[in-house]
């Protein structure tokens, strides 16, 4: 079993660790853009070699596009494109991790040969990058995500499945659609509002050198996510546009509601925000 990763970073540096760990491929290409990473990467035998696209796509079984969504959306069509110079007979499957699944199905919908595409979101990750930022556990008893399997090959699922088994990861299948509304709730916004918090800290820090001195535990793990790389969030945040609009409105008028409490000095209806916020205790504890 020939797997290779395209974007050697967290979630494709990871999924090198633990296949090769867990057995599940026999050699690992990588195909990373940046000399420095693909150094490290070999250093640290994430991979066994670095190829260019075309010959992974050529000579892997499977092909794992992590890159960034805007990046991928690109890659996928051109992937396609190497497989079906092998005719119908080609058994080769390509997957991608992006956070955003709409625009990935919808770019290779009528391409001859979707059925060899598996769209798949790990959610699994932290807010650090690069092949530095790899490694193993990362997957271990989270969701993977398969979109649209009904357009992809019965084979090429049984095989990714397999994949995603040997991580330690549960499958959980839905739409590409109604995946990026979820994502946009459980994950997008979560980024945003991060980003927004730490723009608001920096910039009253301009004032008060010492508040991050102050800063405590809660601070610290809730502005986390605002180290994630920009890279990588710029092109979710534009993919997934509409979705994650609606859920910053919905945001910006529960923030509103806090407001207009705390302005009135309504200490009833603060303490039932906060209430009804608690009962998310029942989803996450």
């Amino acid at each position: 079993m020939k797997v290779a990763v395209v974007g050697l970073g967290l979630i494709g540096g990871s999924m090198a660790i633990e296949l090769r760990r867990k057995h599940f491929a026999d050699e690992i290409i990588g195909v990373e853009n940046d000399r420095l990473n693909a150094e490290a990467a070999l250093k640290m035998s994430l991979v066994d070699r670095i190829e260019d696209l075309d010959t992974a796509a050529a000579e892997s079984d499977i092909l794992v596009i992590a890159v960034p969504v805007g990046a991928a959306v690109k890659m996928l069509p051109h992937v396609l494109d190497i497989y079906a110079r092998e005719g119908k007979d080609c058994n080769r499957t390509v997957i991608d991790v992006c956070s955003v699944k709409e625009a990935m199905v919808r770019s290779v919908h009528y391409h001859p040969m979707r059925s060899r595409y598996v769209s798949t979101h790990p959610m699994a990750g932290t807010e650090y990058s690069g092949p530095w930022a790899a490694m193993p556990g990362l997957f271990d008893g989270r969701a993977c995500i398969f979109c649209n399997t009904e357009e992809s090959d019965n084979r090429a699922v049984r095989l990714i499945e397999k994949l995603y088994d040997a991580l330690n990861m549960r499958p959980i299948y839905m739409n590409a659609s109604n995946h990026d509304v979820h994502t946009a709730y459980i994950s997008h916004i979560s980024h945003v509002t991060s980003f927004a918090l730490a723009l608001t800290v920096l910039d009253k820090e301009k004032d008060e050198r010492h508040i991050f001195d102050l800063a405590s535990g809660g601070f610290s793990s809730t502005v986390r996510l605002a180290k994630s790389n920009a890279d990588m969030w710029v092109p979710i945040l534009s993919q997934n546009r509409d979705n994650v609009l609606q859920v910053i409105n919905t945001y910006i008028d529960k923030m509103q509601q806090f407001r207009d409490a705390i302005d009135a000095g309504d200490e009833d209806a603060i303490r039932s925000l906060i209430e009804q916020a608690n009962k998310i205790k029942r989803i996450i504890r």
